[in-house]
């Protein structure tokens, strides 16, 4: 399909030639010779956001002023938080956030006929890509029938959601479904979808070139800005919109420039670095904000390291970690097998239209940070946030105390361990797992990994018997090159065996830990512990049977599965005993920077990638077997527990209404700081006294075949009980309390489902309350999904974070920020309030609006609110009851 440029935009419209090659381009210094401002200045990362200014401007959707805004922001210090309309080239989106799209898109085929109009008019208008990467589970481990075994259960457990998928591929244009099996989203988004620039015909039949850019249903689309491809996560509500043609709106963000100086040192990694950098951008706080990275040190940072940094931009808190276009990123372009011609585009574009970094790049930034490379440390990150930064420079870190004062739990205890000769206590690391898109993108630290397992097996270590060990690399490549260095046998030694290629352990997929393992924990109520090459390590996220849960490169996973334990001092302390008996420690089995560089360039080939992408969309014959109707609406079974038609769009008129006042609204919970989307909506498994376990087993469902509230996102009844269900959650209306629990109407604790239920039932509104930071963590539109279905008209918090706001807008629920010092705490508020907001029938963006807030006692306080509806046409989303409805009726009349 070709793409669609703006026709009032020709006096910016240049051709460039490379080699035989001659393409139109939309040119910055031309928008600027043509007295629209001065552009020279910005940062590549907001040039990208011009040129699609350029590109589309066609005096209704972008105007002539927008593109002017941008040379307001350089003389503004670099500010202007003008409201534009920003279109993406493609949209990635990953299985357990792309089901509930493809389920979103089906109904609305099935409500625009319902409007009179044609089901044809869903469809994706922007190339869409889905990787199937979430749903492979660690059933089985540390033994060479792994991988098989756990592909065969993934395709028992998921033939519904395949099934569903592989219909969405034929059903709807545009589509491609990467089968399971092949690897990360955001790991083939790197090392094949994405091109760096683009070429495509526009509306008369011309070439076009520009820059790739791109949203993800998942948040660390934001990996691709490693490779100077623009791109962050949405909620999959606004990424269903983008595809069906719908703009982004978006403030012309602030550019906080991060210079890297120096170079890395002996013995440190690029997720070393990473941890770093998420504590200093963290404490600078860059919600909201593009942040992108220049300075010397880049030209020793391999594009691996750069992308490992893009990838955590959501745990930085940023919209997105961009780095230029240079001369690493070119080498890599041509190492993971893009085309010459292609590569040499990139090239001669960048240096024509200004998104070249070289020795003069010196652009304005709203403000900057520095860090010396050469004083990083190895270090992990938790037990709770990505953040949490611990250094392993030798200094005594006391896990045990720090868990104590965490966890609130009684350290030293030891437990036995039905038929073991061990025992279970505090601190023991009973997860081990090399995962993730984060790090195993980065050959650096896999041959780092494998050579410490190397080392560490020719010693004669092992990993501690009670140490859930598993390797899941992000793409078949990884395989390719442990392989061809002869690491991958060392790693089967240890426990490090192929488990699949998938998310698993970081998205909660775990799998279970052995039932007496789990029993001592429980019995003890120990604080078991788990090591990932992750990026998250939120409560309750990675396993049921694990508290505390650390960040760590690939290789120190290796090296806390042979010590089995977080309490230990890895700069000092011997990590295990070699077959004579003696003291093994750290730095006996780490490799040095030259070993794993010449292995790496050794074995990391152009050759590998060719081969391993050469069929990337065929699949297995498991795939391949998969059959699916040929129609344009989805004929929804039934009796499916995966597949459900939702409610949405049900009875929807063809007209929107108006935003109404919140009268008489009860409160479902009071949250604290930092609940992030996995306390709303959480991933991995759940129990069978769960309100959707119940659900389940009311329909003849086994617990072994529960599988996960991420792998069941297509089913409306059961997310809706996963809503405020993870078992972590804290709600502060009950004493003490974890878990999905609040008060119904009678004033009795009972599950959140069960209470927002009987208040819908009595015809009562519902709002909640939080702290600072409500939403962070994964895009997940199930958080704000959940949120609506439950009958939640308003969110108040102290802050939020950028995706699940937009997310909550998405779905029709207004989110609301205390101004004037007021929060929670300060309020008293205990969850017996009755709220009432105003002002909200002629409301504005980001207008102050009153709340009334009647106590238990009957005492009555006035406080003001700000409405985080931020921007005009979000106005109109929450009319229409959401983007969604917004877009259907809209494709209705057209």
């Amino acid at each position: 399909m070709p793409i669609t440029v703006g026709q009032d935009s020709a006096q910016t419209r240049k051709t460039i030639t490379v080699g035989d090659q001659s393409v139109s381009y939309y040119s910055i210094p031309a928008a600027q010779e043509a007295g629209l401002g001065d552009f020279s200045g910005l940062p590549a990362a907001l040039k990208v956001v011009l040129e699609n200014m350029l590109r589309f401007e066609d005096g209704k959707t972008v105007t002539v002023e927008d593109i002017k805004a941008f040379a307001d922001w350089g003389k503004n210090g670099g500010k202007n938080p003008r409201e534009i309309a920003y279109r993406p080239a493609r949209v990635l989106m990953q299985d357990f956030t792309g089901v509930p799209a493809v389920v979103d898109l089906a109904a609305m085929r099935d409500g625009i006929v319902a409007l009179k109009g044609s089901a044809a008019k869903i469809n994706p208008l922007v190339p869409v890509d889905l990787v199937i990467d979430h749903s492979v589970m660690i059933d089985e481990f540390g033994n060479p029938r792994a991988f098989q075994m756990n592909v065969d259960r993934e395709y028992e457990r998921n033939m519904e959601r395949y099934t569903f998928l592989k219909w969405g591929q034929t059903a709807f244009d545009n589509f491609r479904v990467v089968p399971p099996g092949t690897g990360i989203c955001h790991q083939v988004n790197l090392e094949y979808l994405a091109q760096t620039v683009w070429t495509d015909t526009d509306q008369n039949g011309d070439q076009v070139a520009y820059p790739d850019t791109l949203v993800g249903t998942d948040s660390h689309t934001t990996m691709v800005n490693g490779v100077a491809v623009l791109g962050w996560g949405v909620g999959g509500i606004e990424a269903e919109a983008a595809m069906l043609g719908q703009p982004i709106s978006m403030l012309i963000p602030e550019v906080i420039g991060f210079e890297l100086t120096g170079a890395m040192v002996e013995g440190t990694t690029g997720t070393d670095l990473v941890l770093k950098v998420v504590e200093m951008l963290r404490a600078k706080g860059v919600v909201g904000k593009f942040v992108e990275f220049f300075g010397e040190g880049l030209d020793s940072l391999p594009l691996a390291d750069r992308a490992t940094i893009a990838n955590m931009a959501p745990e930085y808190g940023a919209t997105c970690g961009f780095f230029p276009i240079d001369g690493e990123t070119l080498r890599y372009l041509r190492n993971t097998g893009r085309d010459e011609a292609r590569v040499q585009l990139v090239e001669a574009y960048a240096k024509e239209n200004g998104f070249w970094r070289g020795a003069e790049y010196a652009p304005i930034y709203t403000d900057t940070l520095t860090l010396d490379m050469g004083t990083i440390v190895p270090a992990i990150s938790g037990p709770k946030r990505p953040q949490d930064f611990v250094a392993l420079d030798g200094a005594d870190v006391a896990f045990n105390d720090e868990m104590a004062n965490t966890f609130k739990r009684p350290m030293g205890k030891e437990v036995a361990v039905a038929g073991e000769d061990y025992t279970m206590e505090s601190g023991k690391v009973v997860i081990a797992s090399i995962t993730s898109c984060t790090n195993t993108s980065n050959p650096y630290v896999m041959i780092g990994a494998g050579l410490v397992a190397r080392k560490a097996a020719a010693l004669g270590l092992n990993r501690k018997p009670w140490v859930k060990t598993s390797l899941a690399p992000g793409s078949q490549v990884v395989s390719a090159y442990l392989e061809a260095a002869g690491l991958q046998q060392d790693l089967d030694k240890i426990g490090f065996n192929l488990v699949g290629y998938g998310c698993t352990t970081c998205i909660g997929n775990s799998g279970p830990i052995q039932k007496e393992i789990s029993d001592a924990i429980a019995e003890g109520d120990l604080v078991a512990t788990s090591v990932l090459s992750g990026n998250r390590n939120f409560e309750g996220r990675i396993s049921p049977d694990v508290r505390a849960n650390y960040l760590a490169s690939p290789p120190l996973v290796v090296a806390y599965a042979l010590a089995g334990t977080m309490d230990i001092n890895l700069a000092q302390d011997a990590i295990g005993q070699d077959k004579d008996g003696n003291d093994v420690f750290l730095k006996d089995i780490w490799p040095s920077n030259q070993e794993i560089a010449e292995l790496v360039e050794k074995t990391v080939t152009r050759d590998a990638f060719l081969e391993k992408y050469a069929d990337v969309f065929k699949g297995d014959e498991k795939w391949r077997g998969v059959e699916v109707p040929d129609q344009e609406t989805y004929d929804w079974p039934a009796q499916s527990t995966y597949i459900q038609n939702p409610p949405y769009f049900r009875d929807m008129g063809s007209e929107p209404g108006v935003i109404s006042n919140i009268d008489g609204a009860k409160v479902l919970m009071v949250l604290g700081d930092m609940i992030t989307t996995d306390h709303i909506s959480p991933a991995g498994a759940f129990a069978q006294s769960s309100p959707a376990g119940q659900y389940l087993t009311e329909r003849q469902v086994a617990p072994r075949d529960f599988n996960s509230y991420g792998s069941r996102r297509g089913n409306h009844e059961i997310m809706m009980r996963g809503t405020f269900a993870n078992i972590r959650i804290k709600n502060e209306m009950l004493d003490g309390v974890e878990g999905g629990f609040t008060k119904g109407p009678d004033g009795q604790q009972t599950s959140v489902f069960d209470a927002a239920m009987a208040y819908q039932e009595a015809g009562t509104p519902l709002v909640i309350f939080g702290g600072a930071q409500y939403g962070a963590g994964s895009s997940r539109d199930w958080a704000a999904k959940g949120t609506n279905l439950l009958g939640v008209k308003a969110v108040i918090a102290e802050s939020f974070e950028r995706i699940h706001r937009s997310n909550l807008v998405g779905m029709g629920v207004i989110p609301f920020e205390f101004t004037g010092g007021d929060t929670r705490k300060t309020l008293g508020l205990t969850g017996a309030e009755t709220v009432s907001i105003s002002g909200l029938d002629s409301v504005q963006p980001l207008q102050d609006v009153p709340c009334t807030i009647t106590m238990g006692d009957g005492t009555v306080k006035e406080i003001t609110l700000k409405c985080r509806i931020d921007t005009a046409i979000e106005i109109e989303y929450i009319e229409h009851g959401g983007v969604l409805h917004y877009v259907l009726r809209d494709l209705a009349k057209s």
